[in-house]
């Protein structure tokens, strides 16, 4: 994806409806979805390879110019014919968000661009420390895809994070973690999360639907939760959120797991790299839009 931004001030409302008339200053790009992890792989040290889908436009030929300058490598599959997914967001020079225009198809891809896709990911496999699968509902990622890709990792034992959206968790069955947040985990377990009792308890039961090895559930100012079932144990905890200020939660989910597998292809047990992630997303949700955070950043933020 790709989220513009149009920034401007507003001095008055609009004679033609009551909307707020926005003067426009200055424009902003940024790496959305599946780039932003890449994105935040990158801040944090590690050598991406994104794979994904994108549209013959103008959006796309940008997408590509802004993960070269950022030194992402990437395989894109063209599909003409849908539009790059692109987020238009009107803000004022105060970073409010006025309003929101999607450029985006949800249609499922067809069968080549399915092909073409699984082709560029199994090539990346080999040497790979993690394989992370960001799922928007954009049409990309079907379920003979997902099984396909953790097919292909298992066989080389490349840990998966997969970051879900659909509430059918048994989309996502032999992912090693699964991370939804905390309205997804709630539409996924059918159950209300208020407490750490009601996370531990959907937890447990996306664990069992969807097949995986552990669950995170990031759930905002809560923190996380952490199912770790590793070596067919089970290990529960509760990290408590790492903000000091929050300005924008857009694109965290997407920095905590680019740390998590970042962490995981480290060496790191899932509860480290947990604790990495959880402090990284800390960083992320104190700036406007979607973020990154560098390691530098995470460990000054450790020290407050």
């Amino acid at each position: 994806m790709l989220d513009r931004f149009l920034f401007g001030r507003v001095d008055r409302i609009s004679p033609e409806a009551p909307v707020p008339v926005l003067r426009f200053e200055r424009e902003e790009r940024r790496l959305g979805g599946a780039a932003n992890v890449a994105a935040n792989v990158r801040a944090l040290g590690g050598r991406p390879m994104l794979a994904g889908v994108i549209g013959a436009d103008e959006w796309g030929a940008m997408l590509r110019a802004d993960l070269a300058a950022a030194g992402i490598e990437a395989a894109l599959i063209v599909d003409a014919g849908r539009p790059t997914t692109c987020k238009v967001r009107l803000a004022t020079s105060r970073n409010q968000q006025v309003a929101r225009v999607d450029y985006e198809s949800d249609d499922a891809i067809d069968g080549a661009a399915r092909q073409a896709l699984l082709d560029a990911c199994r090539g990346a496999l080999p040497g790979a420390g993690a394989l992370v699968i960001s799922d928007y509902l954009k049409g990309a990622i079907s379920a003979p895809l997902f099984s396909a890709l953790v097919a292909a990792a298992r066989a080389g034992r490349i840990p998966i994070v997969a970051d879900p959206k659909t509430p059918d968790p048994s989309l996502y069955r032999g992912a090693t973690v699964l991370t939804p947040n905390h309205h997804e985990a709630e539409r996924m377990s059918r159950q209300r999360i208020r407490t750490d009792d009601d996370a531990r308890d959907a937890a447990r039961v996306i664990q069992e639907a969807a097949g995986v090895e552990s669950v995170v559930i990031t759930r905002g100012e809560q923190g996380m939760w952490l199912l770790d079932g590793a070596a067919g144990s089970r290990a529960e905890h509760a990290l408590p959120a790492m903000a000091r200020e929050v300005s924008d939660v857009t694109g965290a989910g997407d920095t905590v797991v680019a740390a998590l597998a970042l962490g995981l292809a480290a060496g790191l047990t899932l509860l480290e790299a947990a604790g990495l992630a959880n402090r990284a997303a800390g960083v992320v949700v104190g700036k406007f839009g979607a973020a990154t955070a560098t390691i530098d950043e995470i460990t000054r933020s450790g020290s407050r």
